[in-house]
Formats: C-alpha cells, structure tokens, sequence
C-alpha cells in the first residue's frame, strides 16, 4: 500500500466576531483593533475584536439563565442544522469577546457602574456569563446580529489554524466607549469603511482577507441603521475562500467566481483576490473593493 503523503485537514475552531459600528457627522465609523504582534493568529493586522468560542460559551446551565429561547438565536444565524446550544455560544462568544478585547458590554440596561463591575470579575478569574448572571445583566441578542460567517480554507492562506467563524454587527452602545485591551490588542481606531480600505491600499495598515472583503460590503452603507436592516433581511452568506494558482501568484476565490464550487455571489467586491506586495489584494486596485 503507497503511504498517503497528503497533509491532514486542520479542524475548524469556532469563533465569533463582532463589527461594531457607530454613526457620526462624517459618516458611518466602524471600530478595529491591531492584534498584538506577537500572537499566532494575525499578528500585527487590523480585525475586529473576535476570539474562539470558550467551553463555558455553551454552558447549559449558564445559558437557561442568560439567553433568550435558544430557537430564536439558532433561527437568527439560519443554521437548522447547528446544534441550539452551540447556536447560543457563539452570541455568548461574541458578546464576550466584545468585553474582553474592546472594553464594550452588550447587555441591555448595562450601566457604567455595571462595566465597572464586570471588568473587575473579569480579572478576578470569573467568565463572562457568570458575571452578567451575577449582575442581573443578559445580553442585548435583539441588536447582536448575524452578518457573514467565515470558514478557513482546508488549506490556510495566511495562517496555520482554521476557523469556523460567525461576524456579528452591533451597534456600540451611546455611553460606552470602545478602546483595546492592550493586551491582545495593542492598537484601535474607529473609522470609515472607505477610509479603512484607503489606509490599506496605502500599506498603512494590514487586513486579512475577511476584513478586507467585510470592509467592501460596510463601504456599500451610509449608516448603522442600514447595515443592521440589511444584516436582519439576508440570510448571513457563507463564505469559504477557494484557493488557486494564479499567473500573478497564489491567489483565493469567493463564491460567485468560476474557480469557487459555489456558484451564487455572496459578496460585493472582487470576486478574487491575488497575493502580492505581500499581502492579499484585487488585481483591479483599490476601486474594485469600493465599486
């Protein structure tokens, strides 16, 4: 028997991400923050506050008493065939991720007095849910809404770990102010989804091929109540890059582009992306991500 000399497929961690949004006089803002440049994953990029879903995300017990009818989160990501305890841990991912990376609580009637508290359970080792249990707090799931869910190529492009990931949108709530943890995140900025792509174009910032495309689609709306009624109108598109050889270099697919298995376009945007200038980018410049 000839030995199988083909690499094994990675398994896919589930994550959640959120894309907190903000409206202001010059326009629609969207937060980011720079992972830290030392981390495994990104390091040194611009993506939105975001981690892996924790064991206690899915808690049975933490769930009776934090979420909503567990129905009701899985038939918002429109996922019949996801578990509905697994459906409810990635708003609980999500939501805590938000916390811990940008210092932002998405729980209805969440006071400064409230973040306060949490921040300090946080870091006296209690989770998350425990602590919204504890201040009588559940999380705002009406406006944490699904966006877009992201699945890593069998083969990774840019990094050696997979990802199942759900994006979510929020806004971020009036009195509460989005920062890094410098921790995680040793950078942020809250900006245009045009004004990102610029800076990215430029070489002035890195995006991931996910930030990159979800940037094209923010760029399409003029404000948060836009993108939340498009989000809550679609069903979130499924998005697993296809890579291929390109003559300009390696490159990655979307659905819609004839080297993808998924015929039906679930972005705007380019429908491909080619490696160069080390990084991932449109062969047609910087208007095929706003056009």
């Amino acid at each position: 028997m000839k030995p199988d000399n083909r690499a094994a497929v990675l398994p896919a961690l589930a994550a959640a991400t959120v894309v907190l949004l903000r409206d202001t006089a010059e326009g629609m803002e969207v937060f980011m923050v720079k992972r830290h440049g030392l981390s495994d994953v990104l390091g040194g990029a611009y993506v939105f506050p975001g981690g892996k879903v924790d064991r206690a995300d899915t808690d049975p017990q933490v769930l009776k008493r934090l979420c909503a009818p567990l129905d009701e989160l899985q038939a918002a990501l429109a996922e019949p065939e996801l578990e509905t305890v697994k459906a409810a841990g990635f708003f609980v991912a999500a939501c805590r991720e938000t916390f811990e990376e940008a210092g932002v609580l998405l729980a209805a009637g969440a006071t400064a007095m409230h973040l306060e508290v949490a921040q300090k359970r946080v870091q006296e080792g209690l989770h998350f849910a425990e602590i919204l249990v504890q201040l009588g707090l559940r999380p705002d799931w009406g406006s944490v809404v699904p966006w877009s869910r992201w699945i890593t190529p069998q083969v990774p492009a840019m990094i050696n770990k997979r990802f199942d990931a759900r994006f979510f949108v929020a806004a971020v709530p009036r009195d509460q102010e989005a920062r890094h943890d410098n921790y995680e995140a040793t950078g942020s900025f809250w900006l245009r989804p045009r004004s990102v792509l610029e800076q990215f174009w430029a070489g002035e910032i890195a995006l991931a091929p996910a930030q990159i495309m979800s940037m094209a689609a923010l760029a399409r709306h003029r404000s948060v109540a836009d993108v939340l009624a498009a989000a809550r109108g679609r069903r979130p598109p499924v998005i697993q890059p296809e890579p291929f050889a390109h003559e300009q270099g390696r490159a990655i697919a979307f659905p819609g582009n004839e080297r993808h298995p998924v015929l039906e376009r679930a972005l705007p945007g380019p429908s491909f992306l080619v490696y160069r200038n080390e990084r991932f980018e449109p062969m047609d410049g910087l208007e095929a991500l706003l056009t």
